[in-house]
């Protein structure tokens, strides 16, 4: 990400969580309307986590899942800014956007590992199991780009597992 002071980008992970048939978990984010609300698992990370920690530990807060076989990492932040709207109403916290280290894992737990409710900050109310490419017309518009990136990044994963 040359050029683009980093520094006022929150430092967060996004999760790509693939199935045995190549498809990817996609969250539906509560009280978020439609169209634009269904998006990969990401957040914070605290202070004094690693990346890597911080990936396991929103992934289990948002969907219950623990049982993943890593596949991958993003070699560099990929960033997308906040609109206009959440920078005015405080919500990006002092932040331009977001810079993310996307992981990859291979979900090998049952449906029923998948819970929501793990956490009591619920992040997303219901779930599905998509193509990876059909995440371009389920999240946000100013995350679009992120999300292309994080696609040709992970494209090579989405097959079926051997």
């Amino acid at each position: 990400m040359s050029g683009k002071d980093l520094s006022r980008y929150r430092a967060n992970v996004g999760i790509v969580l693939f199935n045995r048939d190549g498809e990817v978990f996609l969250g539906r984010r509560a009280d978020t309307p439609p169209p634009y609300n269904w998006q990969f698992p990401q957040g914070g990370v605290d202070a004094g986590e690693s990346l890597d920690d911080a990936a396991l530990r929103e992934l289990m807060e948002e969907t219950g899942v623990r049982t993943v076989h890593f596949l991958a990492a993003t070699d560099d932040w990929i960033t997308y800014d906040f609109p206009e709207a959440v920078l005015a109403s405080g919500r990006g916290r002092g932040y331009l956007g977001q810079k993310q280290v996307w992981y990859a894992f291979r979900f090998e737990g049952d449906a029923a590992e998948i819970q929501l409710e793990a956490h009591h900050e619920i992040e997303f109310d219901a779930w599905r199991w998509a193509p990876l490419e059909a995440a371009l017309d389920a999240v946000a518009p100013f995350k679009r780009d992120a999300y292309l990136s994080v696609i040709a990044a992970f494209r090579h994963l989405a097959v079926p597992a051997d």
